[in-house]
């Protein structure tokens, strides 16, 4: 059977194929929205004859599409493997298998930080459920690849070089952005997998500095720190991507939740479940009713002022893992939160009708919004952790 047919008919199998109901149906109905959504994704990239990595709408409503080395490359095969859990589908598996195939020479990038986010959100999810230790190949040779960027003397990853482009322009000689810390996972998994403790350091030594560095008293964080990478000072601090340097961009708040609740995940260190938590009290103070962050949460909260649908489902990912580590009354608060969160993204006002917003599920995210770059659109890496953010929720309610 043709892969387009196949993905003309994935919304039928997946109702006929359903066996768990949770007491919400809000997860099972946005489950298969899901199914059905990404599957018209999958039909257009079959149509091509080429893998073509979906990212965004751009302005004349047409999808983007990113090479291997960008830092987004692995959400959307990272969002087939997690369809491919939830429904149980194996028709998905072929597909998962073919879409993360085509991202195996990003395990050879050193020239950024984000290979964690390609190859963990794509080969980890894979190795996860399958168990391929082909994958498990790939993961730790894109583990040593980040770990040539470690600047020992400061004791952080370098997130970009500062050679070339409008890096370049900026003055910086080693930046770290708080996006980094995501891609410690990388790390910290393959140091379990091979017994390998200096992954592990480089990992801890990086997270440490960055919560001696990069947080505020009221524990928002810096977009980025630019350290002397000979001597370990700090040479400034800045929110590159948000409404000002003293500013709390949304999604850096996500990252820095999301990141340390999973360092806790990883080590077990307690230092990282209490950053964790800090960072959620602090989100659960300043965030919207209806949970979804304006790009900024310095930004004026007016009605024109874009929202961010990829930092909510980032935080909300993050606040049900969370929420399994802390004693019960907070995680009952954190998952309370996370499911608010879940059902205000899969409401009319952030999710289109079937069929439409280009195969994407939230709408109303924001990428770059200083830079004009990707306001108010669907995003791949918005879908991905809101599948993540349902998978987990899923599986915390089943008996």
């Amino acid at each position: 059977m043709k892969l387009i047919y196949l993905f003309s008919v994935l919304g039928l199998l997946y109702a006929c194929n359903t066996t768990h109901k949770l007491n919400d149906n809000v997860i099972d109905e946005n489950i298969e929205f899901a199914y059905k959504q990404i599957g018209n994704e999958i039909q257009a990239i079959e149509k091509s004859g080429k893998f073509m990595n979906p990212v965004t709408l751009g302005k004349d409503g047409r999808t983007y599409y990113c090479k291997y080395t960008d830092w987004r490359s692995g959400f959307f095969p990272g969002s087939i493997w997690y369809l491919y859990e939830l429904s149980g589908d194996p028709k998905l598996l072929p597909v998962a298998q073919k879409y993360t195939q085509a991202l195996k020479e990003a395990q050879y990038l050193t020239w950024h930080h984000d290979i964690g986010f390609i190859i963990n959100n794509s080969y980890g999810n894979g190795y996860r459920l399958t168990g391929d230790t082909t994958y498990r190949s790939v993961i730790l040779q894109a583990a040593k690849s980040l770990q040539t960027r470690f600047r020992p003397v400061a004791g952080i990853i370098q997130s970009w070089d500062t050679k070339f482009g409008w890096q370049a322009e900026r003055g910086w000689d080693c930046p770290v952005i708080i996006d980094n810390m995501m891609n410690l996972e990388l790390l910290l998994s393959m140091s379990k997998a091979y017994a390998d403790d200096s992954l592990q350091n480089i990992a801890c030594t990086h997270a440490n500095t960055t919560i001696q560095h990069h947080f505020r008293d009221d524990y928002s964080t810096y977009h980025l720190v630019d350290y002397d990478p000979e001597t370990g000072a700090v040479r400034g601090k800045q929110t590159v991507q948000g409404f000002s340097d003293d500013s709390s961009w949304s999604r850096g708040q996500a990252w820095a939740l999301y990141s340390y609740t999973m360092m806790f995940r990883l080590t077990g260190y307690q230092n990282y479940l209490l950053q964790a938590g800090h960072i959620a009290d602090m989100l659960l103070r300043r965030l919207p009713a209806d949970g979804i962050p304006y790009w900024d949460f310095d930004a004026p909260a007016l009605a024109s002022t874009p929202r961010d649908a990829s930092a909510a489902a980032i935080m909300a990912s993050a606040l049900v893992e969370l929420s399994g580590f802390v004693p019960a009354a907070e995680g009952e608060r954190y998952m309370a939160f996370a499911e608010k969160q879940i059902r205000t993204l899969a409401s009319p006002e952030y999710t289109a009708p079937a069929g439409e917003n280009g195969g994407f599920i939230p709408r109303h995210s924001t990428g770059a919004y200083p830079f004009s770059s990707e306001v108010d659109v669907p995003l791949t890496y918005a879908d991905y952790y809101y599948l993540e953010a349902l998978t987990r929720i899923k599986r915390r309610l089943q008996p």
